[in-house]
């Protein structure tokens, strides 16, 4: 299971209501968007990183696993607006303003990626999925997501245990062996992932399946109370940032 699927299972959150969730991660995501950069996108990364390692009880290096991946993108992407192409300067060089604007969009979409986590950090997807029926997402639709989840994890499971036996049987000594063991991994895996799904058709005919799959969703209500406190939050920090809004230089 991936850091992020663990979290999502074990967080104090866990039995709370998606919505109640997603007012207040999605919530801070439009602010990181909306607000300045500074301090806005400084005030909703820092409240996210509080939200997650404290009430929410997300341990630190599970949060650092999954968030060093979305990280990694918005430190490239800021990277880019340092030097500009073409001009005065020569083909390539440096941009007058590249570090200002690399800061804020930085800032911006670091803040933004923490809000998505928080919402994903603290909503299984098995709560999610079967609930998206009652909003009005076609129910074919959920259901291949579902399917799809689920075969990602077996497929993932698969390539760990080829890989495993693979080292065993000394696959990865030399670059020509690598070589050979990439290929039969990539053979096996696809070989496994029609038959699980064969084998998966076969057990959803027997079973009567016609075109819904019905799962148990976990009993949860709306908390007036949470959804509430996250608007008020989301409010002050709004408030907040207008009001210490300094230019970023």
């Amino acid at each position: 299971m991936l850091p992020i699927d663990e979290a999502a299972h074990s967080n104090r959150w866990r039995r709370r209501h998606p919505v109640d969730k997603a007012v207040l991660g999605l919530g801070l995501t439009v602010l990181a968007i909306s607000l300045p950069p500074w301090p806005g996108a400084v005030l909703v990364l820092v409240t996210a990183l509080v939200l997650l390692t404290g009430p929410a009880g997300v341990p630190g290096r599970r949060l650092w696993r999954a968030y060093r991946v979305p990280l990694g993108f918005c430190v490239t992407g800021a990277a880019t607006l340092l030097v500009r192409v073409g001009g005065p300067g020569g083909f390539v060089a440096l941009a007058d303003d590249g570090p200002v604007r690399a800061g804020e969009l930085l800032l911006r979409t670091s803040a933004a990626s923490l809000g998505v986590l928080l919402f994903a950090f603290t909503t299984p997807m098995s709560d999610l999925l079967p609930r998206l029926v009652r909003a009005g997402v076609p129910a074919p639709v959920v259901d291949v997501a579902l399917v799809t989840y689920r075969m990602s994890f077996l497929l993932l499971d698969s390539l760990r245990l080829i890989r495993q036996a693979q080292a065993a049987r000394l696959g990865h000594t030399t670059r020509a062996a690598t070589w050979r063991s990439l290929g039969g991994l990539g053979a096996t895996a696809f070989v496994r992932a029609f038959d699980r799904a064969a084998r998966l058709q076969a057990g959803l005919a027997g079973r009567g399946y016609d075109g819904t799959l019905r799962v148990l969703v976990p009993e949860a209500r709306v908390s007036a109370p949470f959804t509430a406190a996250s608007l008020a939050l989301l409010a002050a920090l709004t408030v907040l940032a207008l009001v210490l809004e300094r230019p970023l230089s």
